[in-house]
């Protein structure tokens, strides 16, 4: 299957946003073979929750700006770990000790990681 033209402008002002405010080891999982809950998943973590909060901000006010309005989000401003939902992208945006408690690389091991070169 290939990335919609939709996925693809999302993946990359998310990536790329994301990648610009210093957002650690940002990951990209198709899993659109094995779930029906969305076809992406960025995976993302910041240093301290602050960090986290200003990820998920850049994130929500970068897209928004490109037309793509945030269907649904999971976390506040002070949590570990926050999932920004838009639809078939998912981006989790976490705390790194929440990351690496929470595996979601392990978790969701089934699905395809796209490399950036893939998708930018």
């Amino acid at each position: 299957m290939s990335i919609s033209k939709q996925a693809k402008e999302i993946l990359e002002i998310a990536y790329h946003t994301l990648e610009d405010r210093q957002g650690e080891d940002i990951r990209i999982l198709d899993i659109h073979e094995i779930s029906i809950l969305t076809d992406y998943f960025i995976i993302v973590h910041g240093n301290n929750v602050n960090h986290v909060r200003a990820l998920v901000d850049y994130v929500i006010e970068e897209l928004d700006k490109f037309g793509y309005p945030l269907v649904r989000r999971e976390g506040s401003s002070g949590d570990s770990w926050v999932l920004l939902d838009y639809g078939n992208v998912i981006i989790h945006v976490f705390e790194k000790k929440a990351r690496e408690f929470y595996d979601l690389e392990r978790i969701w091991s089934d699905g395809k990681e796209i490399t950036k070169t893939t998708v930018l």
